[in-house]
């Protein structure tokens, strides 16, 4: 079968599942392998309970199935549809099913904020569109299909997240969602292990650059402080770019922002748009202020990214205001928690050399009478990784923070007089007879090394 006629049969059967532990009745079993399963070795199970076909990729399924004796063998046979690469199938069809719906699809990746910046834009959107995004981690070659089938009549608008870890995996998730539009939200050192260099995270992310640039008016939101991604802009470039910024002397042609100064760690801002374009509507140039929930000055550019989206799908102001000041962060990503005993800001879903420094530069603002910094690890940074860690030893010891526990293999090889833990276990077990009382706390590390199942002994 081509994709046309596999697509054909996905209507007659829209659900696909890649579990064989969940096959709805008459949905088709995609077989897809990992580093330590295989699909394939049951697409047979997948069909006895219930899917009405299975897409395999090993033909030795069908040769195992005709020798095994099987009363149904035959039945089942038919039901089997072998395929070279069942991953590439899987993104096919997901293209396929994308092409059906005639919306805008914007593209979100980035080292840094790429999750909180697609949840801003999603409630920004939503205010105003019945929106289709990213749910969870699901931002990979497996992820991106299972989000494009969940599509359907009633969205107008989709946000598809796209994560990156190795040269070439942005293009490949751009030529699945083929989106109309895209955000990079900022290039850092992270992944360096599988990037090999900095310049390498660059070059990757901008892939999703050089795929709308093939597309009829493909449209960037850009964050016209970051000399990386402006550096890529081309002189002669096709892309419309809507630019937003913090710095003033780019007020004249970007939507701009403003941190405001607040007694409270949550980030209260203030924006408008473009100077150049208030002034020929004649549109007043004050300034719209937000109070936030979000911890983190850095946050700032995740915002104005979601407002330049906001104001380039004509949603009203007073909308967008409206969403940003009501969003609030889930899932351990820049939260404001108060304890019996402390209080918390817990950023402990990611960690990067660059996430880790904003992370390090914000808490030394925030105002507290004690100070303490748990910190994990930042993985996947290959040979660069002990230089990394050091640095941000050197910034610790810059930023006056009364105490610092740190935690993990990478950490333990600093030279440094900090505390050290192996894992997040033995941070459990010191909590338990050396509780900190009245401290502001910042939680923050790789998701990996479990922090953030620290907050709720804290």
């Amino acid at each position: 079968m081509d994709i046309q006629q596999l697509y054909q049969l996905y209507k007659e059967h829209p659900c696909i599942t890649t579990d064989s532990r969940d096959c709805p009745k008459d949905s088709i079993f995609l077989a897809l392998k990992g580093t330590s399963f295989n699909g394939n070795e049951f697409a047979i199970q997948a069909l006895d309970k219930g899917c009405a076909y299975a897409i395999i990729d090993e033909k030795t399924v069908l040769d195992n199935l005709a020798a095994s004796g099987d009363p149904a063998a035959q039945e089942k046979s038919k039901r089997l549809i072998l395929v070279n690469d069942c991953l590439q199938t899987y993104k096919d069809l997901a293209r396929e099913h994308r092409r059906q719906f005639n919306i805008p699809v914007i593209a979100i990746t980035g080292t840094n904020g790429k999750t909180t910046t697609k949840e801003l834009i999603r409630a920004v959107l939503s205010e105003k569109y019945n929106v289709l995004a990213t749910e969870g981690n699901f931002n990979n070659d497996v992820g991106v299909p299972k989000t494009l089938f969940r599509l359907t009549k009633e969205h107008e608008i989709a946000i598809i997240e796209m994560g990156a870890s190795h040269p070439g995996d942005i293009k490949t998730l751009a030529e699945t969602a083929e989106p109309t539009c895209g955000l990079i939200t900022n290039v850092g050192r992270a992944h360096l292990q599988g990037f090999g260099s900095f310049e390498g995270v660059i070059k990757t992310k901008c892939e999703l650059y050089d795929f709308l640039r093939t597309q009829k008016d493909g449209l960037i939101f850009l964050d016209a402080d970051n000399e990386y991604l402006v550096d890529q802009i081309l002189d002669d470039d096709p892309l419309w770019i809507t630019p937003y910024s913090t710095d003033p002397e780019k007020q004249e042609i970007c939507i701009s922002g403003e941190v405001v100064a607040s007694d409270s760690p949550l980030l209260k801002f203030r924006w408008r748009k473009p100077l150049a374009e208030l002034q020929e509507s004649g549109a007043s140039q004050k300034w719209h202020k937000v109070q936030t929930q979000l911890i983190g000055a850095y946050n700032i550019d995740n915002l104005l990214a979601a407002i330049a989206v906001g104001i380039n799908f004509d949603v009203d102001r007073k909308q967008i205001d409206h969403a940003l000041e009501n969003y609030h962060p889930t899932n351990s990503r820049s939260q404001l928690l108060e304890t019996a005993h402390n209080r918390l800001i817990v950023d402990a879903y990611n960690a990067n050399p660059s996430s880790m420094e904003a992370a390090l530069d914000n808490f030394q603002r925030v105002e507290a009478e004690k100070k303490m910094a748990i910190l994990g690890d930042m993985r996947e940074l290959g040979p660069t990784s002990q230089e990394e860690h050091q640095h941000i030893v050197q910034l610790i010891q810059q930023s006056g923070i009364d105490l610092v526990w740190l935690v993990g293999d990478e950490f333990a090889q600093t030279d440094c007089n900090y505390r050290k833990f192996h894992d997040v276990e033995e941070v459990k077990k010191a909590l338990q007879n050396e509780l900190p009382e009245g401290y502001t706390i910042l939680v923050k590390g790789s998701n990996s090394t479990k922090l953030h199942q620290l907050p709720e002994l804290l």
